[in-house]
């Protein structure tokens, strides 16, 4: 008997023959959505949405009603976890994350929480988690996600989003024992924070390594592929992972080998590329570019329908990166609608 009406991800996840890609938006829990906004506008910021495990639940549902995908992600932020680690973060407005203190030390990183001791410190992500569960229902499968190691580090080392991340590279490079050292109880927090979700109901987990293509292939063979596997590792003996790391187009034979069932790709790895590495077996989700929903319904329909073809089975449709805040919610809806008509015919 199947737990969900909605099972289709989880099928697709489980190497099982579908009639068609599932599909769901990285980003989908948010300003695109006319009600999300209005609670939003409600509060003091971002950061109090995070904190509310109600809204939390509210939010996370809105885009399963309002668009139909076959899946919900848990609302939440990837920078939860040094905060709970220790380092405080503030989300400014139209400028993103801001950490007043950062990591310059070995000191620094040794007075750093890490483990269950820095995870239960994250209730309230949980409890938005049994919420959101209870507002789901038997509907479809929920989504919990992370930061990587690396990315963490990025955030933490720079004090904020970057284009380069050179402070955080430079971690890397001159302190390299730190570097470990810090990705180790990274590491460490991640893997108790996942499990944490997973005891909280989350039936998929997703790793964003959003800033690995700052990284050459060797370095980041080196300091991210490592943690990534353990975590991988770790987490498939409870619920399917989905390795995202945008830019690690170089490193996909190594991601592959995490023994992840699937695979994230951004809209600049070429399909045909990913599947003569990884096979047709294994389950890659994307990847289209999110700027085409800028476009005209036929356009956004001809691509998306490009897409799915080129895929092939064992496909789960997606955007290459979050859904942009000003993407036109109809162009949304058209892009989801186009893969939930589409029909595999092999």
């Amino acid at each position: 008997m199947n737990k969900y009406n909605n099972d289709l991800i989880l099928r697709v996840l489980r190497g099982e023959h579908v009639e068609r890609p599932p599909v769901w938006l990285m980003r989908q829990a948010g300003r695109i959505l006319p009600q999300y906004r209005a609670i939003r506008n409600s509060l003091t910021g971002f950061k109090e949405l995070v904190s509310s495990p109600d809204l939390v639940a509210e939010v996370t549902v809105q885009p399963v009603d309002e668009l139909g995908v076959d899946a919900a992600i848990i609302f939440s932020d990837i920078l939860v976890i040094p905060e709970a680690m220790g380092l405080d973060y503030e989300m400014v407005e139209s400028k993103g994350p801001f950490f007043p203190k950062t990591i310059q030390s070995t000191h620094d990183i040794a007075k750093l929480r890490s483990g269950d001791l820095a995870a239960e410190h994250l209730e309230y992500v949980y409890e938005g988690i049994r919420r959101t569960k209870i507002l789901l229902g038997d509907r479809l499968p929920l989504i919990g996600f992370s930061g990587s190691p690396f990315t963490l580090l990025s955030y933490m080392v720079e004090g904020q989003g970057s284009k380069t991340f050179f402070k955080a590279k430079k971690l890397l490079y001159s302190q390299p024992q730190d570097a470990h050292a810090l990705m180790q109880k990274l590491t460490e927090t991640i893997i108790s924070y996942l499990h944490k979700k997973v005891d909280a109901g989350v039936d998929i987990i997703q790793l964003f390594d959003s800033w690995s293509g700052v990284l050459d292939r060797d370095t980041y063979n080196s300091f991210c592929m490592p943690y990534i596997k353990r975590i991988s590792t770790e987490i498939e003996k409870r619920v399917p992972v989905i390795i995202f790391s945008r830019g690690a187009w170089f490193s996909l034979q190594e991601i592959h080998n995490t023994g992840s069932k699937a695979i994230g790709l951004d809209w600049n790895t070429p399909v045909h590329y990913a599947r003569k590495v990884v096979g047709p077996e294994k389950v890659l989700q994307g990847n289209l570019d999110p700027c085409v929903l800028y476009g005209n319904y036929e356009s956004i329909r001809a691509k998306t329908d490009q897409m799915m073809i080129e895929f092939g089975r064992n496909h789960i449709a997606n955007l290459g990166h979050g859904v942009y805040p000003d993407t036109p919610l109809e162009a949304v809806r058209c892009f989801v609608n186009t893969v939930k008509e589409y029909r595999y015919h092999d």
